[in-house]
């Protein structure tokens, strides 16, 4: 039995339901869940990521512990990632970086539709971290907070087919990456709009690409690499609630 630790980088209880992915479990996968205890309750810019960070690695760890054999951090601006990858030796993945390289392999350029205003440069700067600046036509907004995602979610999918369509008629987008986690469920239905205006074209939701990504490494039997993460020297971390204990490599 493999189990995905997904890791909601937010104090907002309630936001990921396991059960939205549930079809994606096996008699040998199961799906494990935590939030943060200290953090922002939503993921919007640059402070709120950077508050996210001490308390996802703390639940990286402790997933690891409790024997998580792949751990998803279950938002796309990717916070602590790398900073995770070094503190644990199973996979960890982020939708951002997952869904972009994906992106890149089914079509030419691809645009991000997401939350807010705030979140453009986030979106911007990891695809220029990821190598795949060049492939991102643009990044558009349907002007929804996280937390109002689902306040009317027949609206939020009406917005997302507008800006999807627009991203491939006027910004040329071959594939669509739903720039937002919380946007879990809305892919079929803007596929269908897609296609309803006569443009046959992929529409990745972050979570479900990124869980599979994950599956499929384990059964693989990879990992990242100690080269590139190299796990840190003991230490303690004064005022932090993060222990990285001593480990044989």
């Amino acid at each position: 039995m493999h189990t995905i630790h997904l890791i909601t980088p937010t104090v907002t209880k309630g936001r990921r339901d396991l059960d939205e992915i549930a079809h994606l479990a096996t008699p040998t996968l199961r799906f494990t869940h935590s939030n943060l205890d200290r953090g922002p309750p939503s993921v919007e810019c640059e402070l709120d990521e950077a508050l996210a960070a001490p308390d996802t690695i703390r639940r990286a760890i402790e997933a690891e512990r409790d024997g998580a054999d792949a751990i998803v951090i279950d938002c796309m601006g990717d916070p602590a990632l790398k900073a995770a990858r070094e503190a644990v030796r199973v996979p960890v993945l982020g939708p951002a970086e997952t869904s972009m390289h994906l992106a890149a392999m089914l079509g030419q350029k691809f645009s991000v539709v997401t939350v807010v205003d705030t979140v453009k440069p986030m979106i911007a700067n990891l695809a220029r971290v990821y190598g795949v600046y060049e492939k991102l036509a643009s990044i558009r907004v349907v002007n929804i907070p996280v937390l109002e995602i689902r306040n009317d979610f027949e609206e939020t999918k009406r917005r997302l087919s507008a800006a999807a369509i627009e991203a491939v008629e006027r910004d040329g987008a071959d594939v669509i990456i739903l720039g937002c986690t919380g946007f879990l469920g809305c892919a079929a239905a803007i596929e269908a709009d897609l296609r309803g205006v006569g443009h046959d074209v992929p529409v990745i939701d972050p979570i479900p690409a990124t869980v599979c990504a994950a599956e499929a490494i384990v059964k693989a039997g990879l990992r990242h690499s100690k080269r590139t993460y190299a796990t840190p020297p003991f230490k303690t971390f004064v005022g932090y609630d993060i222990s990285l204990a001593p480990r044989d490599h």
